[in-house]
């Protein structure tokens, strides 16, 4: 693991490797403590990745960046670029399956099922946007997440497409499901 120390820092490390994360948290908050930890703890058993963390007491021009506005946030970078934010504390497993979802994205032969295109709306205080998340992470799909809360325009289209406002509300390959309903969004991502 490699701590980052600035944003010229971290864009050193993301220039030659095409998989990187980087944790942001702040020292001696529970969650962030509880992330960095658990964080640690998934880092041996990742290789393929490069993983780095900065806490955001000490560096200050990462996180307005790339909007990030809650800590702890796991951010993946593919070839430089931001594809994902998990936010929270997970368990070492769960991080472990993060990870592996992406290796074995990167060293796939092209023989699987591509991966369908998953967007969760969410907002902050949303405690079944965290189990969504949740549950997609333990089973390996990478999503998108938007807080509505934070953009406008993202709430009113979520609005437009589903008539509701309630979140979470996920799109899958461009089929809405509104809040937390697990056999449908198994059955959609072809999860047993």
């Amino acid at each position: 693991m490699k701590k980052i120390e600035s944003l010229n820092n971290l864009k050193e490390v993301l220039q030659p490797n095409e998989n990187v994360w980087l944790l942001l948290y702040k020292k001696d908050s529970s969650q962030s403590d509880c992330a960095f930890e658990n964080y640690q703890k998934a880092a041996p058993k990742a290789d393929k990745i490069v993983l780095c963390y900065a806490d955001v007491n000490e560096v200050r021009d990462i996180h307005p960046e790339y909007k990030i506005t809650s800590v702890p946030s796991l951010l993946n970078f593919e070839k430089g670029t931001l594809k994902n934010v998990v936010k929270g504390c997970h368990q070492p497993e769960q991080f472990n399956a993060i990870f592996e979802k992406v290796a074995f994205v990167l060293a796939g032969n092209g023989e699987g099922k591509p991966q369908k295109n998953v967007t969760v709306y969410t907002t902050p205080t949303c405690t079944w946007c965290n189990t969504i998340k949740r549950h997609l992470q333990e089973n390996g799909i990478r999503y998108r997440e938007v807080d509505v809360s934070k953009d406008q325009k993202a709430a009113e289209e979520m609005v437009r497409r589903s008539g509701q406002q309630g979140v979470p509300q996920t799109d899958i390959n461009g089929e809405i499901i509104v809040g937390f309903d697990r056999n449908r969004i198994n059955t959609l991502l072809g999860i047993n």
